[in-house]
């Protein structure tokens, strides 16, 4: 008998925009080798149809919204919502907190609810105070309705527990060996420094850009990314890369094979995120080996274990901590090593999918 799922809450199939993206690439595929009826609900011109990748097994919707940073969530959110209420999927797997609003629609039809609250969204700087409080308002409204939430890290698990009383399934991000590949050629034989981040203030743009001007002094410094929107940090990146010959910035990159092999090269990858919890990013460049210097906070922690080096949010400490690890190859091959075995023991793309779609599969009865 045909099982049926609706993805909600991502940019579309296939995206390389963030997090959510990189998870449903990763997961509507294998959810159609298991026998799933797969629809991917998104956004107009937010995915990459040519993508050689692409599984036309998965099925996509796309409908309307407000293209804009501060509602585009909740218009898509509700277009999304009410549409997968017309179909009836046998469950909704649901991407964001902010689409709790809309779940009593879902309900209405008896739909099951699985949402991933991915990070504290409430939290993050780059919101507003109305933002932020739409955020916690629909984070209640999740732990209200939602069948079950899925804590992408045991630490979001906890807060949680502490905040709403929800007890949550932990199933974190993955990664992958991509296997030997070929350096890139802006930077071949070169060490360089990579950042790979949305341009957002919890991500540490603004101290690791003013890290990255003294260290390109010494270093090649590559950065990926954007806000997404334009802006501030975008004109700021914009204008380091076109006046700094060891700075190059590649905006944002929807081939996953050149993305990873700027990890897998990498002297020193700086990860400065500090708002969410097992962040994607992290994990793959682990699994890629790159040796990590992180931003000390208890998910980063989580993730890294003893296979990196932490700093606070702090220009000169940035330099130094990277200065340090770029010249200490020994220190880097034992966190490549350790990285690699954690990444393979805790963080796989096959565990994390197989773990999704017994948890979705758990709730098919509630509608058979």
């Amino acid at each position: 008998m045909t099982k049926s799922v609706a993805i909600i809450g991502s940019r579309g199939y296939p995206s390389y925009y963030g997090g959510f993206e990189t998870l449903v690439r990763r997961l509507a595929p294998y959810l159609v080798d298991e026998g799933w009826d797969v629809t991917v609900y998104g956004r107009k011109g937010s995915t990459t149809p040519d993508d050689p990748a692409r599984d036309d097994r998965v099925k996509t919707a796309t409908t309307l919204g407000i293209e804009s940073k501060s509602i585009s969530t909740l218009s898509y959110g509700l277009t999304s919502c009410t549409h997968a209420a017309r179909r009836r999927p046998d469950v909704a797997f649901v991407l964001n907190v902010a689409n709790g609003f809309f779940f009593p629609v879902l309900k209405a039809r008896k739909i099951p609810i699985i949402v991933n609250v991915d990070g504290i969204e409430w939290e993050r700087e780059k919101w507003g105070a109305k933002a932020k409080a739409a955020f916690r308002a629909g984070a209640r409204m999740t732990a209200k309705h939602a069948d079950e939430i899925v804590c992408d890290s045991q630490e979001i698990a906890r807060r949680w527990k502490v905040d709403f009383d929800r007890d949550g399934v932990y199933i974190p991000y993955g990664g992958t060996d991509p296997g030997l590949l070929n350096p890139i050629d802006e930077l071949s034989g070169h060490p360089y420094i990579l950042m790979v981040a949305r341009f957002v203030p919890e991500n540490t743009m603004d101290d690791f850009l003013t890290a990255a001007i003294d260290l390109s002094k010494r270093w090649k410094v590559a950065i990926v990314g954007s806000s997404g929107y334009g802006g501030e940090l975008d004109d700021r990146v914009a204008g380091l890369a076109a006046n700094n010959a060891n700075i190059h910035w590649f905006g944002h990159i929807h081939d996953d094979n050149k993305l990873f092999a700027l990890w897998q090269h990498a002297t020193v990858y700086f990860h400065g995120h500090s708002v969410g919890g097992t962040n994607p990013a992290l994990v793959q460049a682990m699994a890629s080996g790159a040796p990590v210097v992180a931003r000390d906070t208890i998910y980063n922690r989580e993730v890294l274990g003893e296979s990196g080096l932490f700093v606070q949010a702090d220009p000169i400490e940035i330099t130094q901590t990277i200065d340090r690890l770029m010249g200490d190859s020994p220190l880097r091959e034992q966190f490549q090593t350790q990285a690699k075995i954690r990444a393979k023991e805790t963080y796989t793309w096959e565990s994390v999918c197989a773990a999704y779609e017994q948890l979705l599969a758990s709730y098919l009865p509630t509608r058979r």
